[in-house]
């Protein structure tokens, strides 16, 4: 696609070989491009604390099988600290929920970033019809 700017107004002539792209329609597809790469890195995320998560809860249904007095070590950082059961069901608890904090934060900013780039979408197809190729490979 040839992207041309034209000057004075905001008006886009097509003909058969070029399509032209005004200023605010490149910045719109800039936008657009912008927004679809932090949605990538935001499902990367995701996926990555779904399987922390996943982890957890398979953590909290393994050390059930513990006993009470049994010292349990629990992985803080890059050491391990030894408790007793409870303390450690509690932390892996504490855990659990500060990942679910997480996972709601990342979807919350990913709903409003699929909002935005809804509308651009919207506007770029309308603007630019079969010319604009806006679709993820997914």
């Amino acid at each position: 696609m040839v992207a041309k700017v034209t000057s004075g107004t905001n008006k886009v002539f097509q003909n058969h070989d070029d399509v032209h792209i005004s200023f605010e329609d490149q910045q719109r597809i800039n936008r657009f491009a912008k927004h679809n790469a932090r949605m990538d890195d935001f499902k990367a995320e995701l996926e990555t604390k779904r399987s922390e998560l996943k982890s957890l809860e398979e953590a909290l249904e393994e050390i059930e099988l513990f006993d009470e007095d049994e010292d349990i070590p629990f992985h803080v950082g890059e050491v391990f600290l030894s408790h007793k059961l409870e303390k450690t069901q509690d932390m892996l608890k504490e855990t659990k929920e500060q990942v679910l904090k997480e996972i709601a934060g990342v979807e919350a900013k990913m709903k409003v970033i699929k909002a935005e780039i809804d509308e651009l979408k919207a506007h770029l197809y309308e603007r630019f019809g079969n010319n604009i190729t806006l679709e993820t490979e997914d």
